[in-house]
């Protein structure tokens, strides 16, 4: 156990959550990079181009590849804010790893609100995958399975925060 402040960190959650924090991290930065590889060359092949059906790039260079396929109607298709979802997913593993060694409340509170706004956006690409797209992208359903799993240790987190700020009073 890691202490912080006046609590502890489960050694399990520390481990889960660098697992799943750097398990996402390397797959957000393969992505970008199979995104700007066939951008540059129209003939590469990913690793994780399996199939006409199982094809991570055709999923990346959508238009869903982009700021979940929304950004685009609110600033210019090329504009910086539109950015890949692999750099959104990098930011967001990031935050989660960083704040993940602070046991206030405010980071758990904000743990748990980016997990739910990260397994909602993965419910969303689920379905543009399954039913707009046909595909099967393993880079991006693990991604998703990651997203639930980091969801579950925040509510852990916050949950045993809340029972030591009560205990403590």
């Amino acid at each position: 156990m890691v202490s912080a402040g006046t609590h502890i960190i489960p050694s399990w959650e520390r481990k889960v959550r660098t697992f799943l924090c750097v398990f996402g991290l390397v797959l957000s930065v393969y992505a970008l990079y199979v995104e700007m590889s066939k951008e540059r060359n129209p003939d590469y092949r990913a690793m994780c181009d399996l199939a006409e059906s199982v094809s991570c790039s055709k999923v990346f260079t959508s238009r869903w590849g982009r700021g979940f396929g929304l950004v685009q109607f609110v600033v210019a298709k090329d504009s910086p804010l539109n950015q890949p979802n692999s750099v959104l997913g990098i930011i967001f593993y990031t935050l989660q790893m960083g704040l993940g060694l602070s046991l206030s409340k405010k980071a758990a509170i904000f743990l748990v609100f980016s997990s739910w706004v990260s397994v909602a956006g993965s419910l969303y690409l689920a379905s543009i995958l399954a039913f707009v797209l046909g595909d099967f992208c393993m880079v991006c359903v693990s991604t998703y399975i990651i997203n639930f799993a980091l969801l579950f240790t925040n509510l852990k987190r916050k949950r045993a925060i809340n029972g030591m700020k009560e205990k403590a009073q």
